[in-house]
């Protein structure tokens, strides 16, 4: 099974504790270990989080410096987490903007936990689908392929997530019922469950009544 999650309400769990917003981002990364965790207990092929988007360059300096800070600790502190439980990381989206010490220690990451076996952790960082299906047109157009040759299955090859399968449910934490630009090609057939909790409150059992209501679905893939 594989579930992406768009990781929304930061700010505003921490707004409603009276807390400055990086403590909503500090709260919320604590999650995603849970999450993490959880997903690799039960054995679960891929979890894909929307960490940081390319639109997100726009919110205020002070506030992309905490988040790149968060995201350096992260990478780091979690590596003994990640080959305890079998954790593969991956990383999507595009480098630009990301300073080289983050893109060290993400490479460093990724390569460490390439052999484990488990749940691959797919973080989206400078992420944007628009973007990502664009580079996957330069890339084909790069490589001369005739275009006769160019189909469904091509251009699936020459995007980010070349080689990772489609989710089967989207989570979006916070109330919010768009999709911001989040794997817009491979969110085509999954099941999307909306809650209204903030990302920080989103915890296991939360997690759990998803995976249930998802289990009494009928996936139709555009059938009858």
């Amino acid at each position: 099974m594989h579930i992406a999650i768009i990781m929304d309400g930061n700010g505003r769990w921490a707004n409603r504790q009276g807390l400055p917003r990086h403590e909503g981002h500090r709260a919320g990364a604590v999650r995603v270990r849970e999450i993490a965790e959880e997903c690799a207990r039960r054995q679960f092929e891929q979890l894909t989080l929307y960490c940081l988007s390319s639109e997100n360059w726009k919110r205020p300096k002070q506030e992309l410096d905490f988040l790149m800070l968060l995201l350096h600790e992260y990478i780091v502190s979690q590596r003994t987490n990640m080959m305890e439980n079998g954790i593969r990381l991956s990383i999507i989206g595009r480098r630009n903007g990301i300073s080289e010490d983050i893109l060290y220690e993400m490479d460093r990451s990724v390569e460490m936990t390439a052999g484990n076996k488990g749940l691959r952790l797919c973080l989206a960082i400078n992420y944007g689908s628009r973007g990502e299906i664009v580079d996957a047109v330069r890339k084909i157009v790069q490589e001369s392929i005739p275009c006769e040759n160019i189909d469904e299955d091509c251009i699936a090859e020459h995007l980010y997530t070349a080689g990772m399968s489609e989710p089967d449910l989207l989570i979006r934490t916070a109330g919010e019922l768009r999709l911001s630009n989040y794997l817009l090609w491979q969110l085509s057939y999954a099941e999307i469950w909306i809650t209204e909790k903030c990302w920080p409150d989103f915890d296991v059992p939360l997690f759990a009544q998803a995976l249930d209501d998802f289990s009494k679905r009928k996936r139709r893939f555009g059938g009858l």
